[in-house]
C-alpha cells in the first residue's frame, strides 16, 4: 500500500482486519509508517491479526530510500531528490512478527540479500516472509534474480518462505529452497498453498557468515605465503 498507515487505519485497515478475523484469517500488509512525534517515516510490514505488530525496514537502499550525507547532498542535483528517498532506518533490535500464531522473520525488498541480518530473528521465527516492490525493474532479469536470493535464505535457514510482490514473482518456497508455487508476472493472481512452520537452527543460523569469512581469510593468507616463497625461489634461481 502506498499510503501512510495513519491515513488508512480507521476507515480501511481496521474494518479489513475485523472482516479477516471474522473469517478466521490474519493479514500481513506492506505500507509506509509515519512516527508523527519524531517526524520520521519507515518502509514497514504490519500484522493485522490477533497479535498486532509492525516491522520497520532496517537496511535501506542508498539514494532510493535514503540519501547518505543528506544535509550536504539533498538539493545539490535532482538525482538526490528522488521521491520516497527520506525513509529512516528501523531499529536494529526488533521482534519477529506474529501471524497465524507463528513468529515470522520479516524482510522488506532487498533486505533478504543479507542473510546474517535475517538470522537475527532465528531460531525463534518458524517462517520467513518477504514483501517486495519489484515494479522498479520491469520485465528484466532483476525479479528472477531476487527470487533466487530469497530461495537461498530459505535454504540456509531451514525455514519455508512466503514471498509477496507487487507485480511478480510472488512465491512459496520450501525449507530446501525449492519453489512450491509461483505467480506469473504482470497479472492479477491469488497464490494459495500450505507452509510448514519449522524450529531448530542450521549451522548458518548458529554461526552466520563467520565460517566463510574465516575460510576466505585463511585462503588469502595461504596465497600470500605461497606467493612470497615462490618469489624468493625465483630470485634465488636468477642469482645462481
Amino acid at each position: 500500500m502506498t499510503v501512510f498507515y495513519h491515513q488508512l487505519a480507521d476507515e480501511y485497515l481496521e474494518p479489513l482486519a475485523a472482516d479477516a478475523r471474522a473469517g478466521g484469517t490474519e493479514l500481513l500488509v506492506g505500507l509506509p509508517y509515519m512516527d508523527r512525534e519524531a517526524n520520521r517515516y519507515y518502509s514497514s510490514l504490519m500484522s493485522l491479526g490477533e497479535t498486532r505488530g509492525v516491522y520497520h525496514k532496517r537496511h535501506l537502499v542508498p539514494f532510493g530510500e535514503y540519501v547518505p550525507l543528506e544535509s550536504l547532498l539533498r538539493g545539490l542535483i535532482g538525482f538526490f531528490d528522488l521521491p520516497m528517498s527520506g525513509f529512516s532506518h528501523g531499529a536494529r533490535e526488533q521482534r519477529p512478527l506474529v501471524v497465524g500464531g507463528q513468529p515470522v522473520a520479516p524482510s522488506v525488498c532487498y533486505e533478504d540479500a543479507y542473510g546474517e541480518e535475517l538470522i537475527h530473528f532465528l531460531p525463534e521465527a518458524t517462517l520467513l516472509v518477504n514483501g517486495s516492490n519489484n515494479a522498479w525493474y520491469g520485465d528484466s532479469l532483476a525479479p528472477h534474480q531476487h527470487l533466487q536470493i530469497s530461495r537461498m535464505r530459505a535454504r540456509e535457514t531451514g525455514r519455508e518462505l512466503l514471498r509477496a510482490t507487487t507485480n511478480g514473482i510472488s512465491a512459496i518456497v520450501d525449507h530446501r529452497g525449492a519453489l512450491v508455487a509461483t505467480t506469473p508476472q504482470f497479472q492479477e493472481y491469488v497464490l494459495e498453498g500450505t507452509v510448514q512452520p519449522r524450529t531448530g537452527a542450521t549451522p548458518y543460523v548458529r554461526f552466520g557468515n563467520w565460517p566463510v569469512v574465516c575460510a576466505a581469510g585463511l585462503v588469502t593468507l595461504l596465497l600470500v605465503v605461497v606467493g612470497r616463497r615462490c618469489a624468493r625461489a625465483r630470485r634465488r634461481a636468477e642469482a645462481e
